[in-house]
């Protein structure tokens, strides 16, 4: 194609590397701000470069006087405990709706659809009863338990589950393999795609996880990222916007690199599951 419509081919690249640059020069700004003194941003809100690059004053001002640490470990908690519960019981679930058929499959698959629709804020007073009630208030498993199984987890599991072939299962089965074997052996080594896609939704949501853990969370020592940085960035009568881009680089640098090592596998599993 690019040998029989070299112009056409040129402007499709220069439009796709407009529309790159435009998404990133956000981001780039924030970097250079993270480098930056309250007094440079407020002098040249506007202006791009930092003074000086070696400047790592906001960096070291979250995690030395600022409990970023703790936060950083918090939130790094709260994601494992999620993606690991989300992997394992929405794999479980989507295994058991799409190749093990029972009576009322279709209502329970049905219901998770249902359950994607409510908004998740409807869900607050509900969830905060419960977390009350259970003791959990001002605990991570607080903060992990209203996440820990997905409905776009089950539902991104059962349809790429759909695309594993019933003969291949019930070769195994003839063999003499359980269930169990079947699932950990032979179902989820052929699911990794769909896996990678369920890891990284998860990860975001509990990474980025914000009203909830304000909620749930009643001190320092069990705020996540997103609620620290809210806390951290607050001066006595204004915002240091330094502080807050340099948090933002910090919580921002995770999901990239999760993101660069699994885009392959997520793009792939969006592509066979369907999902928009």
């Amino acid at each position: 194609m690019s040998g029989k419509h070299p112009l056409r081919t040129a402007l499709l690249y220069a439009a796709l590397t407009l529309v790159a640059a435009i998404v990133l020069l956000p981001f780039v700004w924030v970097l250079f701000g993270a480098f930056k003194t309250q007094g440079e941003i407020m002098a040249a809100p506007g202006a791009w470069l930092p003074q000086d690059f070696s400047n790592l004053a906001n960096f070291a001002e979250l995690f030395e006087r600022r409990q970023f640490g703790t936060y950083m470990g918090n939130s790094l908690i709260v994601s494992a405990f999620t993606v690991a519960s989300n992997v394992l019981f929405s794999s479980l679930a989507g295994y058991a709706l799409a190749k093990l058929p029972f009576k009322g499959s279709k209502l329970v698959f049905g219901c998770i659809l249902a359950a994607m629709m409510i908004p998740y804020i409807a869900l607050f007073v509900p969830q905060f009863f419960i977390i009350v009630q259970f003791g959990l208030v001002n605990t991570l498993a607080g903060i992990v338990l209203p996440i820990a199984v997905m409905p776009i987890a089950v539902f991104i599991m059962r349809q790429f589950a759909d695309s594993v072939p019933d003969e291949l299962l019930e070769a195994a089965r003839l063999d003499g393999a359980g269930e169990l074997r079947i699932f950990f052996g032979i179902f989820l080594p052929l699911v990794g795609p769909a896996i990678a896609t369920v890891a990284i939704i998860t990860f975001l949501n509990s990474w980025n996880y914000f009203l909830w853990p304000l909620i749930v969370a009643q001190d320092q020592g069990t705020y996540t990222l997103p609620v620290g940085l809210a806390v951290a960035s607050q001066a006595a009568r204004s915002i240091d916007y330094g502080l807050l881009l340099a948090g933002a680089i910090v919580v921002l640098l995770p999901v990239l690199i999760l993101f660069l090592f699994l885009q392959k596998y997520f793009v792939r599993g969006v592509a066979v599951t369907g999902l928009k």
